[in-house]
């Protein structure tokens, strides 16, 4: 059977309660076993958004270094969640600034993207930034970023399941208006990741 502890994290807005939702979805459908769990303050006005799936496991939870993958929507964000990351594990994150709402109010510095980076490459073995928002423009629609994040993850093999798995996922569970545009996003965060 295949197990992962997955490890979500961004701001509000950016769709990572949906793309939880798709993975969580997709791996139902697989016939593997899902457990996933939300934290979100407030999201609906840029604040934290942390979510986790755990697929093969019990419990909801990941504590500090069992996390397979980080799946970083914001910077500043996934900077915070590299203590989830278990030595070896995954970062695949955007790579483009929305600082979060402690920014804007002047609470805490922004990362630069090499910081992050570097900090994520002495805890993962594979370490994938890419441009989630500008790809997903391209896709059609800025919202679809968490869907490029998505196919990146899926063809960096980050994920217990693959592309086609995905692409039902996006097709039975998202509504018809943004299927075609989240299959375009899936895509090219997929031909980003193979670089």
């Amino acid at each position: 059977m295949q197990r992962g502890r997955i490890f979500l994290t961004g701001v509000g807005g950016q769709g990572t309660l949906t793309a939880t939702k798709l993975v969580s979805l997709t791996a139902l459908d697989e016939g593997l076993p899902v457990v996933s769990g939300e934290i979100h303050g407030m999201a609906q006005r840029g604040g934290v958004v942390e979510s986790t799936v755990l697929i093969g496991y019990l419990s909801p939870r990941i504590t500090h270094g069992e996390a397979d993958v980080v799946l970083g929507f914001e910077l500043l964000e996934t900077l915070r969640a590299l203590c989830y990351l278990k030595p070896g594990g995954h970062v695949v994150a955007n790579s483009e600034a929305l600082p979060p709402l402690s920014v804007a109010v002047g609470k805490v510095p922004y990362p630069d993207l090499d910081e992050v980076r570097d900090k994520a490459l002495s805890v993962a073995s594979k370490v994938l930034f890419l441009p989630a928002r500008t790809l997903a423009e391209q896709a059609g629609a800025a919202q679809s970023a968490n869907t490029v994040l998505l196919g990146a993850a899926c063809a960096a093999k980050a994920l217990p399941f693959g592309m086609e798995a995905l692409e039902r996922s996006v097709r039975k569970y998202l509504k018809p208006t943004l299927t075609e545009v989240n299959l375009k996003a899936l895509a090219l965060g997929a031909k980003a990741a193979h670089g």
